[in-house]
């Protein structure tokens, strides 16, 4: 009895595992086997000159590491292309200053926003209407002091933390 309810649960379990590709906490579709990563062009209104460079490169590696895709150029099974579309610096918190001079910023935020297409081409199915997205994600660093010597590294951790948001949004939601 006992060997017959295990072999039911791994079964069961297999017949539910079968229909996804699961690596890293993501999952994908079997039909999905390369994406075509697009560059993501920086149309912030202030504008840091290796920030396309660094996002793009940032959410192939990303893919590349957490996935079993391809990434090519072109002919894919999906695309994901979109923009920078914010980076901005604004105080978080203010010191108050003595002898009626102005308040300044005690710490500030790096806030950067990128919009992002995911069509999935597979198979043109309802279910692959589901899958494919357009959404804006943002995500920031707090800092004190220049942003000067800063800024880079600050960069690299909210990339960072955008490429996973985006990361998980496509790949997790299966």
């Amino acid at each position: 009895m006992k060997k017959l309810l295990g072999l039911i649960i791994v079964s069961s379990l297999s017949l539910m595992l079968s229909s996804c590709y699961t690596l890293k906490n993501s999952s994908i579709p079997p039909g999905l086997k390369t994406i075509d990563v697009q560059f993501f062009e920086n149309n912030a209104p202030l504008v840091v000159n290796n920030l396309s460079q660094t996002f793009t490169e940032a959410l192939k590696n990303r893919i590349r590491t957490q996935s079993r895709l391809s990434i090519t150029r072109n002919e894919s099974d999906a695309t994901m292309s979109g923009s920078i579309v914010g980076y901005s610096i604004a105080p978080v918190s203010i010191e108050a200053v003595a002898n009626n001079v102005a308040p300044i910023a005690d710490a500030n935020r790096l806030t950067i926003t990128v919009r992002v297409k995911f069509v999935f081409d597979a198979a043109k199915t309802e279910a692959d209407k589901k899958i494919s997205f357009e959404q804006t994600f943002t995500n920031y660093e707090d800092f004190r002091g220049d942003i000067a010597a800063q800024e880079q590294n600050l960069i690299q951790r909210i990339v960072s933390k955008l490429t996973e948001d985006i990361f998980n949004k496509a790949f997790s939601n299966w």
